[in-house]
């Protein structure tokens, strides 16, 4: 049996707060993208290694676990380059020197309009 391939750029959402990765999802996927999600960078990882179509991540910072999203952005870039990181927090605002190469910040509170714009610029849509 094959690994799931998605049809759409899939973006992984990594978000601890159940209602905002919720509210993330639904913005991402009518935004024309397929989602799926981990609630820690621990989750994250294990479905990173099990799927290879994993267009981009998109990671809030401040999450409880083994790491944040800056060290699991770190981690994304070291282990599969092509992926794209999208990092995002409300309480702490984080420059593009933060992140790897080519990732971008979106504060919170974002509009359906800022990460549709952020993503189609990444995945080149």
């Amino acid at each position: 049996m094959g690994l799931p391939q998605a049809k759409r750029p899939l973006v992984l959402i990594v978000e601890d707060e159940f209602l905002l990765r919720m509210n993330a999802v639904e913005m991402i996927k009518a935004a024309g993208f397929d989602a799926i999600e981990a609630a820690n960078a621990d989750e994250a990882i294990e479905i990173l290694e099990n799927r290879r179509d994993i267009t981009v991540v998109f990671t809030d910072i401040q999450m409880p676990g083994s790491m944040d999203g800056l060290k699991l952005a770190q981690a994304v870039k070291g282990r599969w380059p092509p992926i794209k990181i999208v990092a995002t927090s409300g309480h702490v605002n984080v420059n593009e020197v933060d992140l790897p190469d080519g990732g971008r910040f979106l504060p919170k509170p974002y509009s359906p309009h800022q990460i549709t714009g952020v993503l189609r610029e990444l995945i080149g849509v």
